[in-house]
């Protein structure tokens, strides 16, 4: 059953007269309705395009947060063949928030990690709601180190509204984890890729997300603190959450614009939660043609080009 956020509510009333008249013209009834049902489904669609043509960065936020969004295990089913995960850090547990192994994409090898929230209660709690613990970055560094050596790229799925800021993660030393899995993103002699496939919070998300290409899907956010976080510290209310979204320019087209990302990926008319399989299909063809454009540069070609690409971030030409 498909959920709508608050600001959907005139598609959701509009695409459930559609379904009441499909019910009717189910059982037979004699009335005339299909051209009334047809004039609906236009009406909707067009609705549809017009809003999503012109969300607010906090809008873009909640459909960036939607249930139904396709997360990291969706994107492995429908991209990646003989997916084999690897579980631990070698040094202390298996932390289940962030998730990779190798597999096969569109015929190549690949190393493919990224977090996962979970799709219902069991899940989220599974997977700390994509939030991962120290142990998840040191997997991450595990999971690339393997992946140089063996001269495979890396794929990475951001998806996390940052990293666990819990006592326990603290004490095992977060921020030391962060920086070793951004400094093993940086090091990778092989080129490496990152999605920003939902919300990409903090440090959380930078530290497997330093790659060559940098992308985000259309309705997604990057960001350094969530929106909520940034009203409490700059204004001391939640509650304007709104004006800290669309002070921080965390969409995908403003990002884009200064040049922190490298590239956007389209998703369906409604959002990725509307058309998954499509929204999966697309993200594919990015990473295939992003994977492309670094095809023929050495190790050290790739290193230099990462390390440029960072540092000139925030710098004026």
């Amino acid at each position: 059953m498909r959920s709508y956020l608050d600001f959907e509510k005139p598609i959701a009333e509009l695409e459930a007269k559609v379904d009441e008249l499909r019910a009717v013209a189910g059982e037979g009834s004699g009335i005339a309705i299909g051209e009334e049902i047809t004039r609906l489904e236009a009406k909707a669609a067009k609705a549809l395009g017009d809003l999503y043509a012109s969300l607010t960065p906090w809008q873009k936020t909640q459909v960036a947060r939607h249930l139904q969004r396709p997360h990291f295990f969706d994107y492995v089913r429908g991209l990646i063949t003989d997916f084999t995960p690897l579980a631990g850090d070698r040094k202390f547990a298996e932390d289940e928030a962030i998730v990779g192994g190798f597999g096969r994409f569109r015929g190549r090898s690949v190393c493919v990690m990224g977090q996962e929230k979970g799709s219902d209660t069991e899940t989220r709690l599974r997977h700390n709601f994509g939030m991962a613990r120290p142990e998840g970055y040191r997997k991450a560094v595990r999971l690339m180190e393997l992946a140089d050596r063996f001269g495979l790229p890396v794929i990475s799925l951001i998806d996390t509204a940052g990293a666990f800021p819990g006592i326990d993660a603290e004490e095992r030393g977060q921020a030391e984890a962060i920086a070793r899995s951004t400094d093993a993103c940086l090091a990778l002699g092989t080129p490496n890729v990152s999605v920003v496939v939902g919300e990409g919070g903090s440090g959380g998300a930078v530290a497997i997300a330093t790659s060559n290409k940098v992308l985000m899907l259309e309705h997604s956010i990057y960001s350094v603190i969530s929106p909520e976080g940034a009203a409490s510290i700059l204004w001391r209310d939640s509650a304007r959450r709104q004006d800290a979204a669309h002070s921080m320019k965390i969409t995908a087209q403003d990002l884009l614009k200064f040049g922190i990302i490298d590239g956007i990926v389209p998703e369906p008319l409604g959002g990725a939660h509307r058309d998954p399989e499509k929204a999966i299909g697309l993200a594919g063809d990015a990473i295939a043609a992003a994977l492309d454009s670094c095809g023929n540069m050495s190790a050290d070609e790739l290193r230099n080009a990462r390390a440029d690409k960072f540092l000139a971030i925030g710098r004026k030409v």
